[in-house]
């Protein structure tokens, strides 16, 4: 029994070291950008030597695959999109689906901004963001515009982006709510025109 309960609490040990090291990690990640985080930053926030820190995450893509998954799918995952392919009004399906978009990239701002300016030119967070937001942003596509037509498929891709919501909130100083209608109408708008004043006809001439 004593040898069974020592390697219980060893184990215990290392899940609270493994879980520490990886918070600090988010919250480094959400300052710095995972591209500017080091081991040694990271081993001292944690409260750890570097070769505790080893002994969990070997290399960089291990523990930015750990840190994205409790930033992600603990801590607030990304919008479900099933939902919204219920809905029938398509300006209304559009109308949930932004706000709920919107929402989460209010939440975690300060993450997502060092995370896709480091996506730029840092292979490992290309492959985290890859992983991590890509199958979502497919399905946000394909339950959002469905029905659109190119112009307004091109519309909704613009709608989607993080930096939309952060231009059209943080620097217009619009609300979530109306940020949402401005995108809404844009979409709807560009899925109206057709013939050759439409934007893509626009640029063909």
């Amino acid at each position: 029994m004593t040898r069974q309960y020592t390697l219980k609490r060893r184990a215990e040990r290392q899940a609270e070291t493994r879980r520490r090291i990886v918070e600090a990690a988010v919250d480094l990640h959400s300052t710095f950008g995972p591209a500017l985080t080091t081991f040694t930053m990271l081993a001292e926030r944690a409260g750890v030597q570097r070769h505790t820190l080893y002994a969990h995450f070997p290399d960089e893509l291990s523990l930015n695959l750990a840190c994205s998954s409790l930033a992600m799918e603990e801590r607030d995952p990304l919008p479900n999109a099933g939902p919204w392919r219920m809905i029938e009004d398509r300006r209304e399906r559009l109308g949930a689906g932004l706000t709920a978009i919107y929402g989460w990239y209010e939440r975690n701002a300060a993450l997502v901004a060092c995370v896709l300016r480091d996506f730029e030119y840092h292979a490992v967070t290309q492959q985290i963001v890859e992983l991590r937001f890509g199958p979502s942003m497919a399905s946000y596509r394909e339950a959002l515009g469905g029905t659109l037509g190119a112009d307004g498929q091109a519309s909704l891709l613009l709608a989607l982006s993080y930096f939309t919501w952060r231009t059209l909130v943080r620097d217009a100083g619009l609300t979530t709510a109306e940020a949402v209608e401005t995108m809404v109408q844009a979409i709807e708008s560009a899925s109206l025109a057709i013939g050759p004043e439409s934007p893509r006809a626009a640029v063909r001439r």
